[in-house]
């Protein structure tokens, strides 16, 4: 059976992504794994050998870990284009250009997509690491939330919560996150 284990912050910048990396690498001296990250937001991107486009942290993750960067490891990709206009690429491919409104009309369809990806890198791997975006504890976005929320309950993987103290706040903003989660994915 795979295992998970899931890194999310209490919000933006805090440095889920370089845990998520340093966590590849460190466990895949023991496990296969694979880098996961659901959903990614970012003009930053990274080619795979099949020709298929990816967050490049997901790219980085995956050379971390010892494995070739696959769409699966970043099955949904938006890539901002100004006034709430983003690229949607799907599995590492151009799908559409959305506007925000339009993009949470088809969670329904983005989340059968990264429950696919997943179940194919849980085949091919004995642990995934997964990284959330932003902040965890984001309660207006908990209905269209496929990165945080949507994984954390499709997996129900073992969760690290993440904050930087240089930003000020984080005691309570750990705090904060906690006690804000839906009951079902604070206990993990």
């Amino acid at each position: 059976m795979v295992k998970n284990l899931m890194v999310v912050g209490t919000a933006s910048h805090v440095g889920k992504s370089i845990i998520v990396t340093a966590l590849c690498r460190l466990l895949s001296q023991k496990y296969s794994v694979a880098p996961f990250k659901a959903q990614n937001m970012s003009l930053n991107s990274w080619i795979t050998r099949d020709g298929k486009e990816i967050g490049i942290a997901q790219a980085i993750q995956a050379k971390a870990a010892g494995v070739e960067p696959t769409a699966d490891m970043n099955p949904v990709l938006l890539k901002p284009k100004g006034d709430h206009l983003s690229q949607v690429i799907i599995l590492g491919k151009p799908y559409a250009d959305k506007e925000a409104g339009e993009y949470y009309d088809s969670i329904d369809e983005m989340m059968a997509v990264v429950g696919e990806a997943y179940n194919r890198l849980a085949a091919a791997h004995e642990l995934i690491v997964i990284e959330g975006a932003g902040g965890a504890a984001e309660i207006n976005l908990y209905h269209r939330d496929i990165v945080n929320i949507g994984t954390a309950r499709l997996v129900k993987p073992d969760i690290i919560l993440v904050g930087d103290i240089e930003r000020g706040g984080v005691f309570a903003s750990i705090y904060g996150t906690l006690e804000l989660l839906p009951a079902d994915v604070r206990g993990l």
